[in-house]
């Protein structure tokens, strides 16, 4: 992912450093709070499986996937290694596995308010780096017009891409934080219906993300989430985020 991105060290070695150090930052965090929260509300209604696990913990060690994260960085799309639950040991494992999978979710979206602060207050513009990368030159040159907009492109980023994580975790497709969610709150016949799309789940992702290679661009995943996405970033960021991808 950050390859893409290499032709802005020739213009601007600053505007990259700060690129760079933004997309580490929020990969990292976006996926390592994510499992930390996850195992986090396991254990505190009462299912020891992430703290015997040792998933209990912000050390990135302890929820780094060799394969997944790293993919996170060179193709932008990968995963952190999932905490391991038993919603059986809380008091109502139904209820219980939906709030834990709603707390990753949650958790980047929580940072992409924070983040979205001081652009909500007008302190710094909203800048991100999702540019043509032939353009990515001449975006360097403004990404470092002013330490403000050095700021801007950095908490941008943090704040997009956490907002991008927490709604594509949403979809309802396992193995995604979404079909946890949504089987948690079916009726008991539903939701036992709707877990015998497990298995295609993975398959039915990959054809989402590679929608735009076998559509020649006429639909993406960002054609479902784009409207959502939009949303967050008008919440987060106010009339900034609103004009982010115009």
């Amino acid at each position: 992912m950050i390859f893409t991105f290499f032709s802005v060290l020739g213009e601007s070695p600053l505007a990259f450093v700060i690129l760079a150090s933004a997309l580490v930052f929020a990969m990292l965090e976006g996926l390592i709070f994510h499992e930390f929260c996850h195992a986090y509300v396991a254990d505190r209604l009462g299912d020891r499986t992430p703290r015997w696990a040792g998933r209990l913990t912000l050390n990135p060690k302890s929820h780094y996937d060799p394969i997944g994260t790293t993919m996170i960085f060179l193709v932008g799309f990968g995963w952190a290694k999932p905490v391991p639950v038993n919603p059986n040991n809380t008091k109502n494992p139904k209820q219980s596995m939906a709030v834990i999978a709603l707390a990753g979710p949650a958790s980047n979206l929580v940072v992409a308010g924070l983040a979205g602060i001081p652009i909500k207050l007008g302190w710094v513009p909203m800048w991100h780096p999702f540019v043509g990368a032939s353009d990515a030159g001449a975006w360097a040159q403004i990404w470092t017009e002013s330490p403000a907009d050095l700021v801007g492109l950095f908490l941008g980023t943090v704040l997009l891409l956490n907002v991008l994580l927490g709604v594509f975790n949403m979809l309802p497709i396992p193995p995604l934080d979404g079909s946890r969610v949504l089987a948690g709150i079916l009726p008991d016949d539903l939701a036992r219906e709707y877990a015998k799309l497990e298995p295609w789940g993975f398959g039915i992702l990959m054809l989402l993300i590679l929608a735009p290679f076998i559509t020649n661009g006429q639909f993406s995943l960002f054609t479902i989430l784009g409207p959502i996405v939009e949303f967050l970033l008008g919440v987060f960021a106010g009339d900034a985020g609103r004009l982010i991808f115009v």
